[in-house]
């Protein structure tokens, strides 16, 4: 059973809604004027249309590479003929939430064009996507997954949780690349836990997350061709998701940061499935990577030390953490089963464990 390792933030969220209807209600007997003055940074613009990139040029017709079809190889405009730059068509989206420094979180509609479902994405982008040094240049993209129902929103687009803001303090210690952050839903529903999986007559959501959601971050970001430029991180199922999609598909993605100990596939939707069951097992998916050697894949785990699951992860390590299959446990001291901790154990290592394996971009030589 996956738990939802967001569940601890309820109360803080709750005393902040207290505190804002505290504040409005008082502007009201002071006659509204102070408090429309006094606009709280965090709501301002939300709601508005945003534009990343906007110094982004789309790729060439002879160099998009839509849906269905290889990239083409040629060189983008930095050289780099790993560089892919958005192939379009934009995205509509709108500001959730602006960041301390300036940063947007924003959210999207996707009709999935192989999946057929239709969910909600969270992006942000880092300062450095819009520093016209790296106009040229493709960035990194870590789809970021949450655990329990992963429905109707991403808890990692939660200024509270502070993964944004991890990845920018690493950037300037030096520690993290730049990435690109895409949040998709995890679930169609609230109700079962879909394994990130197309099970047979449920909707495609392996389709969505390995397919759809980066052809979307391809559509709209400077981004890589390569496996490279692509990884996953997650908490709980979200873990498992991202671990079971960079197994599934090690020719499209090559690291993911996995944290909560999810292993195996659970859902109740796979009763009279075993066969495609087993063939979403990271198990399964590793033992296979492992007899036809390769290509290699980078799973680095986190566990706190006050949460169950560090077991499987170490069973998973010695048994399939071999060959093609590199494997590491990290361990967050006190860390209990919520993202917050989880974002700690990302800024004392993970992030900067991901960000070796990954290329990141380069600045304009001009």
């Amino acid at each position: 059973m996956h738990h939802d390792p967001y569940q601890p933030a309820r109360p803080r969220r709750s005393r902040r809604l207290i505190w804002i209807s505290a504040v409005a209600a008082l502007a009201v007997l002071l006659g509204g004027g102070g408090f429309a003055a006094w606009k709280l940074d965090w709501f301002s613009g939300n709601g508005e249309a945003v534009s990343f990139g906007k110094g982004s040029t789309p790729s060439p017709a002879a160099d998009r590479q839509t849906p269905g079809q290889s990239p083409s190889g040629k060189p983008s405009p930095s050289g780099d003929p790993d560089v892919l730059m958005p192939t379009g068509p934009k995205a509509d989206f709108k500001q959730t939430t602006k960041l301390d420094d300036g940063t947007i979180i924003a959210k999207t509609r996707l009709v999935g064009a192989k999946s057929g479902f239709e969910g909600d994405v969270w992006v942000w982008a880092p300062k450095e996507y819009e520093d016209p040094k790296y106009a040229k240049s493709g960035f990194p993209v870590l789809i970021a997954l949450p655990g329990g129902n992963g429905f109707p929103a991403n808890y990692w687009s939660d200024r509270s949780l502070g993964l944004q803001k991890a990845v920018s303090e690493g950037v300037q210690a030096g520690t993290s690349l730049p990435f690109v952050l895409v949040m998709p839903v995890l679930n169609p529903d609230a109700k079962y836990y879909y394994d990130g999986a197309d099970i047979p007559g449920q909707p495609k959501m392996g389709t969505w997350i390995a397919e759809d959601v980066p052809d979307f971050a391809k559509a709209n970001f400077r981004t890589y061709k390569s496996r490279d430029g692509w990884a996953f991180m997650g908490s709980s199922s979200g873990a498992f998701v991202g671990m079971k999609t960079v197994l599934q598909h090690p020719d499209r993605f090559k690291a993911v940061i996995a944290s909560g100990g999810e292993i195996v596939p659970d859902s109740p939707l796979w009763k009279g499935h075993q066969a495609e069951m087993d063939a979403n097992n990271p198990e399964k998916l590793a033992q296979k990577l492992i007899d036809t050697k390769g290509p290699e894949v980078f799973i680095n785990f986190q566990i706190g030390t006050k949460e169950s699951g560090k077991e499987r992860m170490t069973n998973f390590v010695q048994t399939y953490g071999k060959g093609p299959v590199k494997t590491t446990i990290r361990d967050i001291q006190n860390g209990e089963h919520n993202g917050w901790h989880y974002v700690r154990g990302m800024k004392e290592g993970s992030l900067e464990w991901i960000s070796k394996v990954l290329k990141g971009p380069k600045p304009d030589a001009a």
